[in-house]
């Protein structure tokens, strides 16, 4: 088991199955030493753990959750990617979370929050990382929040 599998199941969190995607694109692409993870939703087990606009379906606290499952799959989905050689990441880059957002609703950076926190806690400070919170009206399946990421690996 990684080091890093490892410093993940000892705060309590185990890699899902990678999604697969529902769509015409693919789960992730490797170009050069820059890792591009498309968008996750909260899965869990295949379904999703929260559903609906945040401030109405589904509240702030739950969103925040949402982002945190969000960016557990981005590293399920580095994982396939890297053959599970999850010590091939030198840096998290980038998150971008899009939140689905009712009218009037503006913490979007407290959602997306809650999948930075994550990436900190996995990778320390290699998981400090440049970001966008976007809101919008709607995500696929009725999700309240979507995370997609950037990660630099070495080869």
């Amino acid at each position: 088991m990684s080091s890093i599998r490892q410093h993940l199941a000892s705060l309590g969190m185990e890699l899902p199955r990678p999604a697969v995607p529902v769509a015409n694109y693919v789960p992730f692409r490797l170009v050069g030493e820059l890792l591009f993870i498309s968008g996750q939703l909260p899965l869990v087990d295949g379904k999703l753990a929260y559903t609906g606009q945040v401030n109405v379906g589904c509240t702030l606290e739950e969103a925040r959750k949402a982002a945190r499952i969000c960016a557990i799959n981005c590293i399920a989905q580095a994982a396939a990617a890297l053959d599970d050689e999850l010590e091939r990441i030198v840096s998290v880059v980038k998150l971008t979370g899009y939140v689905n957002a009712a009218g009037g609703f503006v913490d979007h950076p407290k959602v997306v929050d809650g999948a930075s926190a994550l990436m900190t806690e996995a990778f320390g400070e290699a998981g400090r990382h440049a970001r966008a919170a976007v809101g919008c009206s709607s995500l696929p399946l009725d999700a309240p929040v979507e995370v997609e990421a950037v990660f630099q690996v070495r080869s």
